[in-house]
């Protein structure tokens, strides 16, 4: 029986840590509402495929019986980041109540708030301005209680905004499509703030060398990316590859507002517009030393790959 689940595992970083997995031949369990999505993402993987509800404290039991390890990557609607904090809880008294020995979450930047340091390290307050920050934080929060008073082993993997081959839910994939395919990409700006990115690959064997540290329970860990860039500077890279000339469209803030009018989701980014301009830029430093050895793509081969994979499935 496996022993890690990957719980929300339909995601880019599930599929992340799926391959880390695969490559390094432990089985594993994943788990999510959608059995026909599981199926056509890791059926050919030989995994276990298990569904849940979330209303079932029975079904969330079942989803986490057996498991010694779960990572968490379980998503919410963004206009709904309310249910992160209750989602967390339902799953918490499920895996408890099996006997899981410990949760890693993979969380992000949201908790930190604005930046008051030019580079954050742990010790930076976590004090979110945001609602989206601070459900964020309650739902982190949770899990720490848990383990301070010694029911589940709980680790926070902290992530900046990612990118990968085949990641929509990224900043920079419209700029990435329009430089494979032509026509004009639609950003979020300000696109020349300095900011860093993580390459969604990278992230698999990150989280699970350190869900096998003793010594990371019951602290927050961050992963910052292969330096410091630019939306801009990412866009460059692509449309270099591919020789198509580069056309942006940036959209502010108050832009965002008057497409938020139409489009629900865009309305959402306003809230957390903050980080395109005070971007959370990341000191990874305990992690590494704890790790030892931490790969990260650099930002040229990661932009040539997303173009690589890009230019495939145009054939």
């Amino acid at each position: 029986m496996a022993k890690i689940a990957l719980f929300g595992a339909a995601g880019a970083i599930g599929r992340s840590l799926a391959d880390a997995l695969q490559q390094r031949g432990e089985g594993y369990r994943v788990v999510g509402r959608d059995r026909a999505r599981l199926e056509k993402t890791f059926g050919g993987f030989g995994v276990e495929i298990a569904t849940w509800n979330l209303d079932d404290p029975a079904s969330v039991r079942e989803a986490a019986r057996g498991i010694d390890t779960l990572i968490y990557l379980v998503g919410v609607p963004y206009n709904h980041f309310e249910l992160h904090p209750q989602v967390m809880q339902k799953t918490l008294d499920g895996a408890i109540a099996e006997n899981v020995r410990r949760i890693l979450l993979i969380g992000t930047v949201y908790p930190y708030g604005t930046p008051v340091t030019a580079k954050v390290t742990e010790e930076h307050p976590r004090n979110p301005t945001t609602f989206k920050g601070k459900m964020r934080k309650e739902q982190e929060d949770l899990l720490l209680a848990a383990d301070a008073a010694g029911k589940i082993e709980g680790v926070v993997l902290r992530l900046p905004d990612f990118y990968g081959p085949g990641v929509e839910a990224s900043f920079l994939d419209g700029a990435f499509k329009a430089a494979v395919s032509g026509g004009t990409a639609d950003m979020v700006g300000p696109i020349d703030t300095p900011h860093e990115f993580v390459f969604v690959p990278d992230v698999g064997p990150v989280a699970l060398d350190l869900a096998a540290k003793p010594e990371a329970r019951g602290h927050w860990w961050n992963l910052a990316g292969a330096g410091i860039t630019s939306q801009r500077k990412m866009a460059e890279m692509a449309f270099a590859l591919t020789g198509k000339p580069m056309k942006i469209r940036v959209a502010g803030k108050t832009m965002l507002r008057v497409i938020g009018l139409f489009k629900p989701f865009m309305r959402e980014l306003v809230e957390m517009h903050y980080l395109q301009t005070n971007p959370v830029l990341l000191d990874d430093t305990a992690l590494t030393t704890l790790l030892g050895t931490v790969k990260k793509t650099p930002y040229e081969d990661g932009v040539r790959q997303c173009v690589e994979y890009l230019s495939m499935q145009k054939k």
